[in-house]
């Protein structure tokens, strides 16, 4: 008898080891290509990881389940490269997928500042092409703040320093050089074979996590990020193919999405084309259509003098705001949205 209860209070112990490591965040699967694949798990293998050498290596095996993707649609795992863009004290790690010969699209950034002799912190950010929008993702501890006994309330999430990962302290030696995947479109490592991707709801709901993170909205490391932002490599093929399921995702939470393509001289005379993003999530309105947005319209004007002068409508209705005053520019508001509704 004693062994019976022993062995059911091993099996339960164990189902509810699964259950507190499986997470997903609370979230459903959004449609998006991000969907097939686990930041959380990314972070996890590259906090018990030796170097980002092994990171890739571990990124990139089929038991992890981390990575579903298949972005090319060409039936097969896509291999993730990794690359390290590093200044001074300043780390981009980049998860990257060789699209074809000349694309490359990348899934994600690990951004690693340190912040004293023996601190750092850690994010990972995953790209808003495959997420609909740069999700962000960290470790953290909780700390009891409340008084007279146990209490939810008063839990308080802390930022965690990594200077204790493996790889983070490699990544921080003297004689640490970055690392640059040697790997490339149709050029992998001799003992990795892809394999067929799995059903995505199979795969989001076995992801195992050992450590706890969470989805932030605070983008702590800054300056790493600034560093990879005119770095960041996109593919116009992975963009198109899936533009349809990334606007839907943006539509229904209200973000704004602007591209600009800008065309630059290197120093021995080439020419590169820099795109640049941003991303904005809007404020919904009750009764309003999602993902309606505010445009400007430029008005050219003179002054006294002559001289011509641009201003925006914007700027224009709160120079007459000022003139006729707050309270009837405001019930003059009033009256228009109630008319459109």
């Amino acid at each position: 008898m004693t062994i019976s209860k022993n062995f059911i209070s091993c099996i339960a112990a164990i189902v509810l080891l699964l259950q507190t490591n499986t997470t997903t965040f609370g979230q459903d699967l959004q449609g998006v290509p991000g969907d097939n694949f686990s930041l959380e798990g990314a972070l996890d293998l590259f906090a018990s990881s030796d170097s980002p050498e092994d990171f890739e290596k571990k990124i990139n095996d089929k038991d992890q389940l981390v990575n579903n993707l298949d972005l090319n649609e060409d039936g097969d795992i896509d291999y993730i490269r990794v690359e390290d863009y590093m200044e001074g004290d300043l780390h981009a790690i980049v998860l990257q997928v060789p699209i074809s010969e000349g694309e490359v699209q990348d899934i994600a950034v690990i951004e690693v500042e340190k912040t004293g002799p023996t601190s750092a912190v850690v994010q990972i950010v995953g790209d808003e092409d495959i997420f609909g929008e740069a999700i962000v993702v960290e470790p953290y501890e909780e700390e009891d703040h409340s008084k007279g006994g146990p209490d939810i309330s008063g839990k308080v999430r802390l930022v965690v320093n990594v200077w204790a990962w493996p790889s983070v302290r490699f990544i921080y030696r003297a004689a640490y050089r970055p690392w640059i995947s040697p790997w490339r479109w149709r050029h992998y490592p001799r003992g990795w074979r892809p394999w067929r991707p799995r059903p995505v709801s199979w795969f989001y709901h076995r992801r195992v996590i050992v450590r706890p993170f969470h989805i932030t909205t605070t983008h702590r490391v800054v300056k790493a990020h600034r560093l990879y932002a005119p770095k960041r490599r996109i593919s116009t093929t992975v963009v198109h193919r899936h533009q349809k399921s990334i606007t839907n995702y943006r539509t229904k939470r209200g973000i704004s999405h602007t591209r600009s393509t800008k065309v630059v001289t290197g120093p021995n005379g080439g020419k590169a084309a820099i795109t640049r993003s941003s991303t904005t999530a809007g404020v919904r309105k009750p009764n309003a259509k999602a993902g309606a947005t505010h445009q400007r319209t430029t008005v050219r004007a003179k002054k006294p003098d002559g001289t011509k002068v641009k201003t925006t409508k914007a700027q224009t209705r709160a120079t007459a705001k000022t003139r006729k005053g707050t309270a009837a520019k405001k019930t003059r508001t009033r009256k228009t949205r109630v008319k459109k509704q």
